[in-house]
């Protein structure tokens, strides 16, 4: 069982802002299609942790603090990507209409379970707001991650989850257009590049045929 650590912020009240439902869909794209073949991303711990604090999952010093003093950094990889597939594997599921296995969900679970929680903490001059997580800093980031991924699944915006319509991408992505009817993961790229395909498609279908 993991210990239980509690932690008071040294001068300031520490609450962690929500990590936004696109971010947590970034982190997913880790694991993405290059070359007809999905490639991993995160191919080292510092890879990873650059990409938590680049992306404001973590900030740089309590990340920093929290790999010296008692993370694994070989466990430490391996949660994170764990964790990471499994949330791949659950959206990507989801996507496609299809249930997603229980590995998956058990997988998410466990990491939900390390989730900050607030606490009062006693002060001087009375008391302040601190945190305590089951586990370190890796669970924490990773139960941050994971839940606006899991609100959008359990608060019936499961059908918001999708893949790139553009088959060399196949990027997941949550649907937060009014309409609902984004096919793309980037309207700019994937979704320019199709229109172009398309139109190339039209006219040359439409070009008289050449007499031999």
């Amino acid at each position: 069982m993991q210990d239980t650590q509690t932690h008071a912020p040294p001068r300031t009240d520490h609450v962690h802002d929500a990590v936004p439902v696109e971010t947590a869909f970034d982190f997913l794209n880790t694991y993405e299609l290059d070359d007809d073949a999905y490639v991993d991303r995160l191919t080292s711990l510092d890879v990873a942790a650059r990409w938590l604090v680049d992306h404001g999952i973590v900030g740089h010093r309590r990340w920093i603090v929290g790999l010296n003093a008692s993370v694994d950094r070989t466990s430490a990889l391996d949660r994170i990507t764990s964790t990471r597939s499994a949330l791949w594997e659950i959206a990507h599921a989801v996507a496609h209409g299809e249930a997603p296995p229980m590995t998956a969900i058990d997988e998410v679970n466990r990491a939900l379970g390390a989730r900050e929680r607030l606490e009062l903490v006693p002060a001087a001059d009375g008391v302040r707001l601190g945190h305590s997580h089951v586990g370190d800093a890796v669970d924490d980031a990773l139960a941050r991650i994971a839940e606006p991924i899991v609100r959008a699944l359990g608060t019936g915006r499961d059908d918001r989850i999708r893949i790139c319509a553009n088959d060399t991408c196949q990027w997941l992505f949550f649907d937060e257009s009014r309409t609902g009817q984004r096919r793309w993961c980037n309207m700019a790229t994937c979704g320019n590049r199709a229109k172009a395909r398309r139109h190339r498609e039209r006219v040359k279908a439409a070009e008289p045929a050449r007499l031999d």
